[in-house]
């Protein structure tokens, strides 16, 4: 389900005009409903807008947030 769910938001998030029903049949297969997927990709676009709308105004990231696979 992990590998599914990932592959629908990158590829929302990277070629958005391509999404397909097929895309959504993909989440089915892997056992998610349609609250879920409803849900998950409302997460995406949000995240995917709200950090437009940070680089696009210049937002800085925040310097106590460590980068991931860094202790």
């Amino acid at each position: 389900m992990d590998s599914a769910l990932c592959a629908y938001a990158e590829k929302l998030t990277s070629h958005p005009t391509e999404m397909t029903v097929a895309d959504v049949g993909a989440l089915r297969q892997a056992g998610l409903d349609d609250v879920a997927i409803h849900d998950a990709t409302q997460i995406v676009a949000y995240f995917n807008y709200i950090n437009r709308v940070a680089d696009a105004l210049g937002v800085e990231r925040e310097d106590f947030i460590q980068p991931w696979g860094v202790l």
